[in-house]
Formats: C-alpha cells, structure tokens, sequence
C-alpha cells in the first residue's frame, strides 16, 4: 500500500525516534508499504518518520543510482542490486574525509543541494529477521544510508546548510509545509487537513 510521504513542517521529521520491539504489529507490512512508497515516489530511500511514524527504521534501494555514467565503477558495483532495510540502526563510526554530494529529499521536494558528509560508514542494526549486524560502507552508499539515519534522529539535510543559504530557502521550504507545490506522489501537508 502506497503511504503519504510527510512534507517539510510535519513535527514527526524532527523527532529523536524509538527502537523498535521485535512483536511490533505488522512490522513487515509496514516495511513492504515503505518500498512501495518509495518506489512510486523514484526515491532511494525512506524512513519511518518519513510516513508518520517515530520508529527507527529505514528502507533503501540504491539500484536507480547506478547506471548514472557519472559515477565510479565502484560505486556503481555498490549500488546495483543493494536493497537493505535497517531497524534500530545507530551510527558506531563515520570516518575518512568529508565531500559534497547534491542531495534532495522525498519530504523536501523540488529542492537540492550540496551536502558535506564523511566518506566511511561503520553502522550496527538489526534486519527484518531481527538478525544483528554491523556493516561498513563508504562512498554514495554510505551518503544514502547516512541520509536517511539523519531522518531517525530528528535530522533533515537542510539543517546542513548555512545560515545564509537556510535563509534564502525559507519561502520554498514554507510553501512545501503549506502544499504550494506539484509533486506526483502522495504528500501530507503539515498546514493542510489532508494528504493529497
């Protein structure tokens, strides 16, 4: 079932979420409906808080990423066929030199920017077997999975952004909460009673 993504505005982006218990009802329900929804919105990845729920869990599927001719051979080797979704996920390390990469986002549409983050990834979470595992990655794969950790701790890639460059989105980022904007998935509008 395709969920409502939660735009820019919605409180629930900007909560801390909780681990989730292994008898959480429906878990894996909610995660088909979580690739469902990020596959009609062509995204690569979504989190919890993402659909209106405060909930540590994640789900990516970098596969569009890596026919993109712009990218390494090892990046694309990465990318292909990786799907993975990450419950109680939480950072052990990030490591290795800081670049900029140009990110949008499902809950901020129409906007993209430059966004700095550290090349190395060491993350510990539990998959939808409740199997524990610590994996490293790096490069474009570790910037989508950090992308999307951010959303469980409250963190939205504009909080990246300088104070100048913060200012200058305003109006767009409050048209987004009020649902002044054409996007051609399903939203839910934090000023509006309704998805649409």
């Amino acid at each position: 079932m395709i969920l409502p993504i939660v735009a820019y505005g919605d409180p629930v982006l900007r909560k801390v979420c909780k681990d989730v218990p292994e008898d959480f009802p429906k878990l894996k329900e909610l995660v088909s409906n979580m690739y469902e929804t990020m596959y009609n919105a062509n995204g690569v990845g979504l989190a919890a808080p993402q659909v209106g729920l405060p909930i540590r869990v994640f789900v990516i599927d970098t596969s569009p990423f890596a026919d993109d001719d712009d990218l390494s051979p090892e990046d694309q080797k990465a990318l292909k066929g990786f799907k993975q979704t990450f419950i109680n996920a939480h950072v052990e390390e990030e490591s290795g030199t800081e670049w900029a990469f140009n990110e949008g986002c499902l809950s901020i549409p129409e906007i993209r920017e430059d966004i700095k983050r550290k090349d190395t990834l060491t993350i510990t979470f539990v998959d939808t077997d409740f199997k524990e595992r610590t994996e490293t990655y790096d490069g474009l794969l570790a910037r989508v999975i950090q992308h999307e950790y951010d959303h469980i701790e409250g963190i939205l890639f504009t909080d990246k952004l300088s104070p100048l460059k913060k200012r200058m989105l305003k109006g767009k980022l409050t048209n987004i909460s009020k649902g002044k904007i054409d996007v051609e998935y399903r939203m839910r509008f934090p000023k509006l009673k309704k998805a649409r």
